[in-house]
């Protein structure tokens, strides 16, 4: 374990170097001059870390996350002339890049099937999160030696590229090795160790994942969404076969801190600088809102003597859970694991549900902290309001925010709640139900596994962290909740995408917030337009987003709203410097430090939007669209340049 920071600073430091190769250039005639590619994997796969990086992107514009620090992205404006929510592109083309392709090669070439799979279904996967998050990109010309510019290929190019990948991957894996890679391999891959089957079960994952984002092509119900589903039974089954990314941790005594997990108190990543929005802490504690014609909240007749946390009239249909959490099956537990809650700070009672169900949650704004209730901030991540970053208070951390936990690459429940959206879009009603309550099953298992209680502690100062259920008593409320009316009590007829897509939403968080992005941005954030995609005019305009009201049957996110909404809470204005600054944002521009450095040209070239227009953040990613690029976008100025 202790290699995984000298594979990470290899990769760092052979990116300097060019595209030569890395895995075999040693020529000292003191040591051997073939290098196995085994012992690289472990580098090329912990690069995988970068994934959470942008999540600090991410995360406040799926509104899973508030920030102190990327404000900007919360605010669906990006700051230009830095490398913020770059992560990716550096992982892809620097961490990964060479390095990988290298990798791969000399696999091929050593007759080291297994690598190889392995090795494309990592390219597969990166490339895939990658084309989702920025739109067109360099891959021809990716790793060609010698150039100084790198034309953009079209997303939906990318896209078949992906799936060739994970194709090629699947065919390699399925190949018999000639020869044994001893514990070389188990000890390398720190995703599943070497096992075969996993891998190519990851690969069906991700295939399912690109297909899950083409909804609103035509051809999805016929053509699409048919192979999607034909894959259920190749893919992941169960939480055994989540694709998880394991790190050593280790706090203070690591020997660097990467050892540690990005979100774990020992890094301070998360820190003071995010907490949990209130768009995750209603779903999670049934508090979505009412709001009038004017966009305002109701306030209930009695609202001076009530919790003040329940002073507004809330929506009859909550998704998620209710208020009523004393009922048997009414109480969905994760909100006491995937949430924060100062509730309970001595841990004294978590092993008495009683108590864990009467735990008050809140959520703050996008960029503060302030709740919907007077006086009262959204707590940090670790379950605390002090701004302090102590072990003394967090000890190695909680559930997957822990200094040990893995990173979260891809779920079980992720996997069975994309099939159950294909087949409710296909019609298919009663599958997609059954698939529907599995994924919450499986969520609730992943959710358990990484369950790390805190011990009792005598006053403040001797609070060491940890989660505040056990998980025993969180298995028996998961139960009641699975058998209750939120999920085994709904039926096929009552099932809705929002059912669907609202617990997939609760299953990825955080983790996950990239590809809930996607999920948002494949419904065009539920904003209300006419014929095949919004613009301005038609949506928005420059100043507010024309939203669905959660009463339209075709609203996905009930209570979802961006923040020129007109609504009570997000009634703030994008800025109306540019031609579209009332338009959302739907992609991240590439890396500025590698193309508004030095890869202009291509950038000038890219459409519907020109990648050097300061809104170029709005361009609507190809599969969004139901056809292919439109010929025009409307009001767009391409001469503009940032």
């Amino acid at each position: 374990m202790k290699k995984i920071f000298a594979g990470i600073m290899m990769l760092a430091a052979v990116a300097f170097t060019g595209c030569q190769k890395w895995l075999d250039v040693n020529e000292n005639i003191d040591t051997p001059d073939y290098v196995e590619a085994t012992l690289y994997l472990s580098g090329i796969q912990q690069s995988m870390q970068g994934l959470y990086w942008d999540i600090r992107a991410t995360g406040p514009i799926t509104q899973y996350m508030g920030t102190s620090s990327y404000t900007t992205f919360a605010a669906h404006r990006y700051t230009t002339g830095n490398d913020n929510g770059g992560e990716q592109w550096r992982m892809v083309y620097w961490n990964m890049g060479m390095n990988l392709e290298n990798f791969i090669n000399q696999s091929v070439e050593a007759e080291q099937w297994t690598l190889a799979g392995i090795g494309y279904a990592m390219k597969a996967f990166a490339w895939d999160a990658l084309t989702k998050y920025h739109g067109d990109l360099p891959l021809d010309d990716a790793f060609v030696a010698g150039l100084l510019e790198h034309d953009y290929d079209t997303q939906d190019y990318v896209y078949e590229k992906v799936k060739e990948w994970a194709d090629t991957a699947i065919e390699y894996l399925t190949m018999e090795d000639p020869y044994p890679y001893g514990a070389k391999l188990s000890l390398n891959d720190w995703i599943y160790g070497g096992n075969k089957d996993k891998w190519i079960k990851f690969c069906y994952a991700v295939k399912i994942r690109q297909l899950s984002s083409l909804v609103q092509k035509p051809n999805f119900v016929s053509e699409i969404a048919p192979e999607l589903v034909g894959y259920a039974d190749k893919t992941f089954q169960s939480p055994a076969d989540d694709a998880t990314l394991a790190i050593e941790g280790g706090g203070q005594d690591a020997p660097y801190s990467a050892y540690n997990n990005f979100w774990s108190p020992r890094r301070g990543n998360l820190s003071s600088s995010y907490w949990q929005h209130r768009y995750i802490v209603q779903l999670m504690t049934g508090t979505v809102p009412v709001y009038d014609e004017n966009g305002n909240k109701i306030l209930v007749d009695n609202h001076d003597d009530v919790d003040p946390r329940y002073k507004y009239v809330l929506s009859e249909k909550q998704i998620i859970t209710d208020t009523n959490v004393m009922a048997e099956g009414h109480y969905d537990p994760r909100v006491a694991v995937k949430l924060a809650t100062t509730s309970d700070e001595l841990f004294e009672n978590t092993d008495d549900l009683n108590v864990i169900k009467r735990h008050e949650y809140y959520g703050g704004g996008l960029t503060g902290r302030s709740s919907d209730v007077a006086g009262i901030n959204a707590p940090y991540f670790y379950g605390r309001e002090v701004t302090t970053n102590s072990s003394i208070l967090d000890g190695i951390g909680r559930w997957i925010y822990r200094e040990d936990a893995p990173y979260i690459i891809m779920t079980s429940a992720e996997v069975k709640f994309c099939i159950a959206e294909a087949y409710f879009r296909m019609g298919d009603k009663a599958n997609a139900l059954t698939w529907w309550k599995a994924a919450v099953a499986d969520d609730m298992e992943f959710t358990a596994k990484y369950i790390y209680t805190g011990k009792a502690a005598e006053n403040t100062n001797s609070v060491s962290g940890g989660d505040k259920i056990t998980k025993a008593l969180f298995n028996q409320a998961a139960a009641e909740y699975l058998a209750g009316p939120f999920v085994e009590g709904v039926t096929a007829d009552e099932l809705t995408l929002s059912h669907i897509m609202m617990q997939k939403f609760v299953a990825l968080f955080p983790w996950g917030a990239n590809e809930t992005w996607v999920d948002q941005r494949k419904v065009f954030y539920d904003v209300k337009y006419t014929g095949e995609y919004p613009y301005n005019g038609n949506g928005w305009n420059r100043t507010q987003v024309d939203y669905k009201t959660d009463d339209d049957p075709t609203k996905v996110y009930h209570g979802f709203y961006l923040y020129p909404a007109r609504v009570e809470g997000y009634k703030s204005s994008y800025s109306t410097t540019w031609n579209l600054e009332g338009a959302p944002c739907f992609r991240v521009p590439p890396r500025f430090n590698s193309e508004y450095m030095w890869n202009k040209p291509a950038l000038r070239q890219l459409k519907p939007i020109s990648g050097m227009t300061p809104y170029y953040q709005c361009s609507i990613p190809w599969f969004c669209y139901p056809n292919g690029y439109p010929e025009t976008y409307p009001d767009v100025d391409n001469s503009l340049e940032r």
